[in-house]
């Protein structure tokens, strides 16, 4: 077996160990709100979120080519730039994933929702630098970054005018049966969000996959297309995260921002469906499923009273929320100083 042959299954297997940990990190965005609500049991959420995951991850493909197209190691040839290697570029990306596994781990042994995409595009981007590989920053500005701040503050201001809406609707009606009928339709929400978290997050790891292969082997794979056995592992894996569960991030998710009822729980969850699904068929944007919950969370508590909302917690998230680009960019850059010593 060739290096290049070796470091390119090496590149595909870490790739789908950190969908994995996408999966189990971030499988309490989908249902952290109707397991706190009681609208679900954790294993029946669990596994409704895996199976949605699944199909999700199944449904489009514009993310990936953009996640794709973060760093620069071809040319429009498929050719690899001058004074690159295969091998140089392969480490890239390996480095790059590393970094954002790494701090996956960390962020998931604290509780801490912050974002598995942004790790992700962190650590690509850090990996090359330290590899001396040109950075696309108009695509991270245009497509990371304005999406990374105008997602969670239209995740918030929604999700407010939403619980609003449904609190003025039903602002005559019996307590007892709204929240009852409220848990019902949040096994409507939560599926719809745990499919746009698999239409974006599993779409990363394809991009990552897919990035790799046009640099081993630019004759047989181009950016435009997905082979359909990347999907279908991309898709599995990430399930499969899923269903072995975040505990620790569901906990902060349903209890320690604010104590949720089911109508803020819908509402949270719709909105936060709703801006998955727009970002990733409109804009073709790999926004966070992270940003995106706990912002609409904390908008759809708010109306509950101002203070219900534990800040505190919200300036630890927003916190991780802040280091994670960097701090992925960081481990990413560490990685591939080490793998450099051994594989160039």
């Amino acid at each position: 077996m060739s290096l290049t042959l070796a470091i390119v299954i090496a590149v595909v297997v870490i790739a789908l160990v950190f969908d994995y940990t996408n999966g189990f990190h971030d499988a309490a965005n989908a249902i952290a709100t109707s397991v706190s609500t009681r609208a679900l049991t954790p294993r029946i959420a669990l596994t409704l979120a895996a199976i949605m995951n699944f199909i999700g991850a199944l449904l489009g493909q514009e993310v990936a080519k953009t996640v794709a197209d973060v760093i620069t190691i071809t040319d429009d040839a498929g050719r690899t730039l001058a004074g690159l290697t295969v091998n140089h570029g392969l480490v890239v990306v390996m480095a790059g994933l590393l970094g954002a596994i790494i701090w996956n781990l960390i962020t998931w042994y604290y509780g801490l929702p912050s974002s598995s995409s942004h790790a992700l595009i962190g650590g690509l981007v850090g990996a090359a630098i330290a590899g001396g590989v040109a950075v696309k920053w108009e695509t991270i500005v245009q497509k990371v970054l304005i999406p990374m701040v105008l997602s969670p503050l239209f995740g918030f201001c929604a999700a407010f005018i939403v619980m609003l809406s449904i609190m003025w609707i039903f602002r005559k009606g019996n307590p007892h049966k709204i929240n009852r009928g409220f848990r019902g339709m949040q096994t409507v929400s939560a599926a719809a969000l745990a499919l746009g978290h698999g239409l974006q997050d599993a779409q990363k790891t394809m991009g990552v996959i897919l990035l790799t292969l046009v640099i081993a082997y630019p004759a047989t794979y181009d950016i435009e297309t997905l082979p359909i056995w990347v999907v279908l592992l991309a898709a599995g894996a990430i399930s499969a995260g899923t269903y072995a569960g975040g505990w620790r991030i569901m906990r902060t998710l349903g209890r320690k921002i604010i104590d949720l009822d089911p109508p803020r729980g819908f509402a949270a969850e719709s909105v936060g469906a709703t801006v998955l699904y727009s970002t990733a068929f409109i804009f073709h944007a790999p926004i966070s499923t992270t940003h995106t919950i706990t912002s609409a969370v904390m908008g759809a508590g708010a109306t509950k009273r101002f203070n219900a909302v534990k800040w505190g917690m919200a300036r630890t998230i927003l916190t991780a929320w802040v280091s994670t680009f960097p701090a992925a960019a960081l481990a990413a850059w560490a990685c591939y100083e080490i793998l450099a010593l051994f594989l160039l």
